[in-house]
């Protein structure tokens, strides 16, 4: 059986080389099928993964135990599950589902303690007939997001 800690310690291994690179996930199944998925500030190339398989894959021998390996990066439909993936998506529009509430909006901002959300909403007028477009704000800490995703606008 494959050590996890040991892939995980392999893998910020490789990843000093490639700062813009973060890790999101590593998971072993059964059978010694190894994913680990990687992120990045400016997102992740091919080269990328290649370049950390071929460095996780020389620091394993294979007559010891046999795996299968693959790295790669979230799918665009993925949720958003480390807090430093925020930053990449700054303009972008994020649908958030909190403890409480669903927001749908443009991501203006983040920081350590979470995500500002902005978007547009027609509202009656305070004097007079019709209805009026206002820019809503939230600011949401990490802490009650439930899950993020990126909406794909075509």
């Amino acid at each position: 059986m494959i050590d996890k800690n040991h892939i995980l310690t392999l893998t910020e291994e490789a990843l000093e080389e490639k700062e813009s690179l973060f890790l999101i996930d590593c998971n072993i199944s059964t059978d010694n099928k190894i994913t680990v998925i990687v992120d990045g500030y400016n997102g992740v190339t091919i080269s990328d993964c290649i370049d950390i398989s071929r460095f996780i894959e020389n620091h394993l021998d294979r007559e010891e135990v046999d795996f299968s390996l693959e790295v790669t990066s979230p799918g665009a439909t993925e949720p958003l599950v480390d807090n430093r993936q925020y930053k990449k998506n700054i303009g972008r529009t994020l649908s958030v589902k909190t403890t409480t509430d669903t927001l749908e909006g443009v991501l203006t901002n983040c920081d350590e303690n979470g995500i500002t959300v902005e978007w547009k909403t027609r509202e009656p007028k305070e004097v007079g007939k019709g209805k009026t477009t206002v820019i809503k704000k939230a600011d949401v800490p990490y802490s009650e997001i439930k899950q993020a995703k990126v909406k794909i606008i075509f």
